[in-house]
């Protein structure tokens, strides 16, 4: 059993059934929030080039009622998880959490919504799931250490896929065993390198882990059987994925208490550009605002902790989806033009008048400074620049900016269509299972091109 032999699996399935955060209504309000930030990603990024190319590969035609998000089309549940999650994370626009060091909403969210094509459940009961799939994946995080990351491993995936297993067998009411035996099929699924950033493949991750999550969950509750100790095996999930930097007390240590959705909670971001560019986005911003040109730039140097430009891995970008990973591009956009678009971020060559400032930026690292880690009071940036006229500026951004309210990203990203303008309001405000079904039929329209 499983009780016995596996106690650390045990008592993560054990947390993750008998959890119960509807009960808190701070948290519940947070991951509404969350959703809808979600949506604002997923309703524009349905409409990518790749998003199309994968739900044609993919299957598409598939016959089912799980809905892809953005299209009137519905399909197999399994398509639906795949293309939802990479339509939320292709604009690399959405939520980021630093347990994860990852995005944990585009992978948890579209598993739970492709699941509602299989089993009647209620708004509440979704957005609890969300919440407790959500504290999984970030548990799991914590208990992996850095290396994990560092050594080219991309969270969302390999650790969104056990998030979005743990958000179906919690909604499903499983068994420990069963969830036990649901955790270890997504581990041996879990996959996803770094060294994708920058490419399709990269939103690809969200959308696998959220197909993966719940093509486990459907397995074990058919009988389908697997390892039921993937935390206490000794080849199992830490052995291979943490590198000997794992802290296994932080998998159901206070659990929900707070739950990781509120505190050290989700960043929602501001920019559609990899969040570790975010710091010199808005110090862009604020220098555009006080009026400083590029002409007068003569160098700019930024200057991170060690591991903190991690997925900064382009310095000279070709074309916008590469410049998402550049803080040499973000910061010069957001100096030239005062803002940062999404048409910064598409796959047109990078622009030459952003790419001539890009080209004098260079970075390094403070090896003094504590590593980059789940505390954030180890992420910071540092600008220097120097003018041509021999004069310096320095600032320095510690943490990451982020909005509270999606609701204005929401209507940008939809251009204040109307077919989705009662989206926000609802997401808000829904508890029962119709409405539920609601959400998803305002979900399930074709997007006029352009919006």
């Amino acid at each position: 059993m499983t009780s016995t032999s596996a106690p650390l699996t045990s008592a993560f399935a054990r947390a993750i059934v008998s959890s119960d955060p509807s009960k808190d209504a701070a948290a519940m309000d947070v991951a509404r929030t969350a959703i809808i930030d979600f949506l604002a990603c997923a309703i524009p990024g349905a409409r990518d080039r790749t998003t199309g190319i994968l739900a044609d590969t993919v299957g598409a035609g598939l016959p089912g009622e799980a809905v892809l998000i953005g299209s009137a089309r519905q399909t197999d549940p399994l398509v639906a998880a795949v293309v939802n999650g990479h339509a939320g994370h292709v604009l690399d626009y959405d939520d980021v959490h630093a347990s994860v060091r990852g995005h944990p909403t585009t992978v948890i969210i579209p598993a739970l919504l492709a699941f509602a094509a299989e089993r009647v459940f209620s708004a509440d009961a979704l957005v609890a799931s969300y919440i407790v799939g959500l504290e999984a994946m970030a548990r799991l995080g914590l208990s992996l250490g850095s290396k994990h990351y560092e050594n080219g491993f991309h969270a969302t995936a390999t650790l969104g896929t056990v998030g979005a297993a743990a958000a179906i067998a919690h909604l499903t009411r499983a068994s420990i065993d069963e969830t036990a035996v649901t955790l270890g099929l997504a581990a041996t699924q879990s996959s996803g390198l770094r060294l994708q950033f920058g490419s399709d493949a990269k939103p690809f991750h969200a959308g696998m882990a959220a197909r993966s999550g719940l093509l486990s969950a459907r397995l074990a509750a058919a009988g389908f059987g697997g390892v039921p100790d993937f935390l206490d095996n000794p080849v199992g999930f830490h052995s291979a994925y943490a590198f000997g930097a794992e802290r296994l007390s932080a998998l159901t240590e206070n659990w929900g208490s707070p739950w990781q959705i509120v505190a050290p909670g989700l960043t929602l971001k501001a920019y559609p550009c990899c969040t570790a560019s975010h710091p010199v986005a808005s110090l862009g911003i604020d220098l555009n605002r006080e009026g400083l040109s590029a002409d007068a730039i003569e160098q700019v140097m930024f200057t991170y902790p060690p591991g903190a430009d991690a997925a900064l891995v382009v310095s000279q970008p070709t074309n916008g989806i590469e410049a998402r990973f550049s803080p040499e591009y973000v910061f010069a956009a957001a100096l030239i033009d005062g803002a940062l678009r999404l048409d910064h971020f598409d796959e047109q060559p990078a622009a030459p008048r952003l790419m001539e400032l890009a080209r004098r930026a260079g970075r390094r690292h403070d090896e003094s400074a504590p590593r980059m880690s789940s505390d954030p009071r180890t992420r910071f940036v540092i600008v220097d620049i120097l003018l041509r006229d021999g004069s310096t500026i320095r600032r320095r951004f510690e943490g990451l900016p982020g909005i509270t309210d999606p609701t204005e990203k929401f209507r940008e990203a939809t251009a204040h269509h109307p077919a989705y303008a009662d989206i926000p309001s609802l997401v808000r405000t829904m508890s029962s299972a119709a409405d539920l079904r609601r959400l998803l039929a305002l979900l399930n329209q074709d997007v006029v091109p352009n919006f």
